[in-house]
């Protein structure tokens, strides 16, 4: 390919990567951090100032032989929460009314630096013809664009389909511009960060390449997180901003924080809840002293939980109505298993390893039932369960498998994909039990895996040499993020999805009577 120096000369370079900056100040900063990461600080090509200069570098770089394009450098802030030194990684570089170029890697370069201890946002940036300022800054900032730039948008149009990404340094912001006393303050901080996000860059190179993604099916949603959420925003349509939930309705950070902001206020303990206002109960069920405090504050409660949770409530309470010490198998701490021990708490006690089943002194050894937590692992549980009947002869059993059918399920499916996979990938939120066991099959079956809430979780140097990506979804994620998932994977190059589904699920449960539309 040909490139250019800072005096001018051309010279010739070859490699996966190329970071475009346009100054020789930008360059220098980001050669150095390369150089600190043990990359090639000769990808970076200085390409001059302003869009004409960048148009001219576009057309010589478009049909030379490199697999990855970054543009780095300063830009100018356009929201007030932006400071001085903190980075602005681009979904999208737009000109002018034109379409804009998107950059899918953006979220998972936006993890990477953030995880290098750096500010960051994601967002579009812009590319203008002069510098901005005032009016015009608040013009482009309403019509989205988070920086603005005068060469990127040039030099990404030269990827042609290659990965690509924009990486500005905020070195001025709204009423502080260039031309302000303190912009050379501004300036430095922005360079170090150019120089950190250098290293950041190399680790983006090597995540390069094209893959293969076996999607695990079934993942993502159960019918009892769909019904939960359902539920709060039938609330929501009904009565109106605010609505109280009690806990997390469902543990995943995303559909919390979308409730959020419809106007659901989550909380600890019902002592949060105004008099006379509305609780919904969340889908992992709540002991009856909960329901009776909420009747007793005259509170309006709407319960969300689980119908499989119910079931195993109410077989808690058959259980102890006939005199049966509970061994309930569970996890101490999980929402569940504090609803479920609520329902019999005298005859209730919590096994969590087979060590607990030792150490189990039963009154009446004749007597003793299990029931186990609807999200744990299935073999775990059994494991578990085994070791109670061999202790206990006659032991009683549930009725029918409190493991809930998605659980198993995801976890069967999340096995068949690891087995073909160099690589697992779980989204879920760190609270939730059954993402967490899903983690942990795939682990157990010999291949990495990870728990992610999104594509800034993945850390590049997972994908380093991984060309098979398993990748699932646990039962109170959403859908969308699945989707962003494999976006982000694919803007590190070409990546063919597909599936292995190994059963089709078609549960539906119904709506609480206070929800349903007359």
């Amino acid at each position: 390919m040909t490139s250019q120096v800072a005096n001018g000369r051309p010279e010739t370079t070859q490699g996966p990567l190329v970071v475009c900056a346009p100054l020789g100040v930008e360059a220098r900063a980001l050669r150095r951090g390369l150089r600190r990461a043990g990359g090639d600080s000769d990808r970076v090509v200085r390409t001059g100032y302003g869009p004409q200069r960048s148009r001219q570098r576009a057309e010589e770089l478009s049909p030379s032989a490199f697999g990855m394009l970054a543009v780095a450098g300063t830009g100018a802030g356009l929201v007030p929460d932006l400071k001085p030194g903190d980075l602005v990684v681009a979904t999208e570089v737009a000109t002018g009314g034109a379409a804009g170029v998107a950059c899918p890697s953006a979220p998972l370069l936006a993890g990477e630096l953030r995880r290098a201890g750096l500010r960051v946002r994601t967002g579009k940036i812009v590319t203008v013809d002069h510098l901005v300022s005032g009016a015009d800054r608040e013009r482009l900032a309403r019509d989205g664009a988070l920086a603005a730039d005068m060469e990127s948008a040039p030099l990404v149009a030269a990827a042609g389909g290659r990965p690509v990404a924009v990486i500005r340094a905020i070195s001025d912001i709204p009423g502080r511009t260039l031309l302000h006393p303190r912009t050379v303050t501004g300036g430095l901080a922005a360079l170090r960060s150019l120089r950190a996000a250098g290293e950041v860059l190399d680790r983006w190179a090597a995540a390069a390449g094209e893959r293969q993604v076996l999607l695990a099916g079934p993942r993502s949603f159960c019918a009892g997180v769909e019904r939960a959420i359902e539920i709060v925003e039938r609330v929501l349509d009904q009565q109106g901003a605010p609505v109280y939930v009690r806990k997390q309705i469902v543990h995943n950070t995303r559909v919390v924080t979308d409730l959020e902001r419809r106007g659901a206020i989550f909380v600890d303990e019902l002592d949060e809840v105004p008099d006379g206002a509305t609780v919904v109960f969340s889908a992992h069920g709540v002991s009856p002293a909960v329901r009776e405090e909420a009747a007793a504050r005259g509170l309006s409660a709407v319960d969300a939980t689980c119908p499989l949770v119910s079931k195993v409530h109410a077989e808690a309470r058959r259980f102890a109505d006939n005199g049966y010490l509970i061994a309930l198998i569970g996890h101490a701490g999980h929402e569940e298993v504090e609803g479920t021990i609520g329902e019999a708490p005298e005859s209730t006690v919590l096994i969590e390893t087979a060590d607990d089943v030792a150490k189990l002194i039963p009154g009446q050894p004749d007597k003793i039932a299990y029931l186990m937590q609807t999200t744990l692992a299935a073999d775990e549980a059994s494991g578990i369960a085994e070791a109670l009947t061999s202790r206990f002869p006659q032991l009683r059993s549930p009725r029918s498998d409190d493991i809930c059918y998605a659980t198993t399920n995801r976890q069967n499916a999340v096995r068949a994909v690891a087995a073909e996979a160099d690589l697992v990938l779980v989204a879920g939120s760190a609270n939730s039990s059954n993402s967490v066991r899903l983690v942990e099959r795939a682990q157990r079956a010999g291949t990495p895996a990870y728990l992610i809430d999104g594509p800034e979780d993945i850390e590049l140097s997972w994908l380093t040499g991984v060309s098979t990506i398993g990748l699932t979804a646990g039962a109170s994620a959403p859908p969308a993020v699945v989707e962003e998932i494999i976006a982000a994977i694919a803007g590190l190059g070409p990546v063919q999805v597909s599936e292995r589904v190994i059963t089709t699920e078609s549960i539906r449960f119904g709506l609480p009577r206070e929800v349903r539309q007359k």
